[in-house]
């Protein structure tokens, strides 16, 4: 009978093998780096978050009104509206066509399913979860969902290996769907708080559909540096969350709701959107705000606002070219 410690080593060896594989789709090779930089940019696309506007309590198809009416290219949508939908009455089918006559896509969506979690019986209940959030975000064309460390906030941070395995897991779950699940990063929470807990989950892993969700705040909230993202690929940076922070609260205070329109803040934003490119990524840039003040506007116009704001912090960083 094997020694228990030396199976552990052993399954450990083996996953990090594994992910030694799936390094070269993830990790950017230097060597073409300088050959992409000078290379003619690919246009980024833009789609809308609904969190932006969800203060004003929109209908799932109200929502996907405004973004095809301000000119998005895709919307994201949150499961928890979604599912609501779905429990009035609502048809997927119908929702499906509805994206599509907006001239949008679904890149992504926002669900909490608590895949990570060590407790055994809550992660199960957050697999089956997750496999009911991918099953309907399937049938309106979507490609992706957020894989946030719901549940794993908190002290002590979760065994990184660990959350790699049950990450492959879930890639194995969406990749029979569909519906591939993007690490996400929460910043300043104890697991997945910081852009290389994102990428050490992805590499562990080992498997070659494996990608992170980046997000401008949540990045600066977590203490990484946005020069972290020349280390990628384009295949591991899929979407991204698009915002902006003020100066004032500082770092370890900020919320959430300081969020505010890109440009509208002190972020680097056009450091970041010039790293994307200079490792060849075009991610779809969605518009991602909790702005209380937002909130408090008219939705089309926040939406109108927003779309307007990443166009020209594009064209800032690229030169208008």
């Amino acid at each position: 009978m094997n020694n228990p410690s030396e199976s552990s080593v052993s399954r450990r060896n083996m996953l990090l093998a594994a992910g030694a594989a799936a390094v070269g789709s993830i990790l950017h090779p230097s060597s073409i780096i300088a050959d992409q930089a000078t290379s003619k940019p690919a246009p980024f696309r833009f789609g809308l978050n609904t969190s932006t506007i969800s203060g004003q309590k929109p209908s799932l198809e109200e929502e996907i009104d405004i973004a095809g009416k301000a000119g998005y290219d895709a919307i994201e949508p949150w499961l928890g509206n979604i599912h609501k939908y779905v429990q009035g009455g609502g048809s997927l089918k119908d929702i499906k066509k509805r994206i599509t006559d907006n001239g949008l896509t679904v890149e992504s969506a926002i669900g909490f399913a608590q895949w990570a979690v060590d407790d055994e019986e809550k992660r199960k209940q957050g697999f089956e979860n997750a496999k009911k959030d991918m099953d309907v975000l399937a049938q309106i064309g979507a490609v992706r969902i957020a894989a946030p460390p719901a549940g794993a906030t908190q002290p002590p941070a979760l065994d990184l290996m660990k959350v790699g395995e049950r990450y492959a897991e879930l890639l194995k779950v969406g990749e029979d769907i569909g519906v591939i699940p993007q690490v996400e990063i929460w910043g300043g929470t104890a697991t997945l708080g910081h852009w290389s807990q994102a990428a050490f989950v992805a590499v562990a892993s080992g498997h070659p559909k494996a990608c992170m969700l980046g997000d401008v705040y949540h990045l600066f909230r977590g203490g990484s540096d946005f020069d972290s993202l020349l280390l990628f690929s384009a295949q591991a940076m899929q979407t991204f969350h698009f915002n902006d922070y003020p100066a004032e609260p500082p770092r370890q205070e900020m919320r959430d709701e300081h969020r505010v329109y890109p440009g509208d803040g002190i972020a680097p934003i056009k450091q970041i959107l010039l790293n994307l490119r200079t490792v060849g990524a075009s991610p779809v840039l969605s518009l991602e705000l909790f702005n209380r003040e937002y909130w408090k506007q008219d939705m089309n116009e926040v939406a109108k606002t927003g779309i307007m704001k990443m166009k020209k912090a594009v064209a800032d960083a690229m030169g208008n070219t």
